[in-house]
């Protein structure tokens, strides 16, 4: 398969790189290297980026930049990052990729457990992740071709400790209960869903 890692020099991306490039042809993409830059906040930038790939089977999204800060001093500005980032970039993605995409494949977006499960400093992220739940669930009853999309929403992960204090409480997924909530987007039948740890 033809798979674009949209975040592959992140965390998440880099691992799941790591665990599909032996057996899949991988497009590592993002905004600060990889095969090919992306910047998901720019519709001309996604246009560019899916002409340079041609036809894919499968494309998953790690990216989702959004403002980590107190309530009370949020600005319009700081929400925007969330709302033209992981909720808009992702969704432009699907909009803009759907024209490039082989009949039967797939895309697969990160959402988070803060959109059920809020916590302080994270209010730009849950809202963010709420609308790409939705986006997910709707997009799913529309797309064409046997097209199929879901999306994977983990808690705080193991390999990221820096975000630990922001979740007491919460038990970190592992680096491989993430890979395979991503495989099961990626290899299952199911489409318009949510995945969960």
């Amino acid at each position: 398969m033809k798979i674009i890692i949209v975040g592959a020099t992140g965390t998440m991306g880099k691992h799941l790189v790591s665990a599909l490039e032996k057996e899949h042809e991988i497009i590592k993409a993002s905004d600060k290297g990889g095969d090919i830059l992306v910047d998901i906040t720019s519709t001309e930038s996604i246009e560019n980026f899916f002409k340079q790939v041609g036809p894919f089977d499968a494309l998953i999204s790690t990216a989702g930049p959004t403002h980590v800060g107190p309530w009370k001093a949020m600005t319009d500005k700081e929400f925007r990052k969330g709302v033209e980032g992981k909720m808009m970039g992702q969704i432009n993605l699907v909009l803009i990729g759907q024209h490039y995409i082989k009949p039967k494949g797939s895309f697969t977006l990160i959402a988070g457990a803060l959109t059920h499960d809020p916590q302080k400093n994270f209010a730009n992220a849950s809202a963010a992740n709420g609308a790409v739940e939705g986006f997910v669930r709707a997009a799913a009853i529309e797309l064409e071709n046997g097209l199929r999309i879901n999306a994977v929403s983990p808690t705080v992960i193991e390999a990221s400790p820096q975000y630990f204090p922001f979740f007491p409480g919460e038990l970190p997924v592992t680096m491989r209960q993430l890979e395979y909530m991503f495989f099961k987007s990626l290899f299952g039948a199911g489409t318009g869903q949510v995945i969960k740890p």
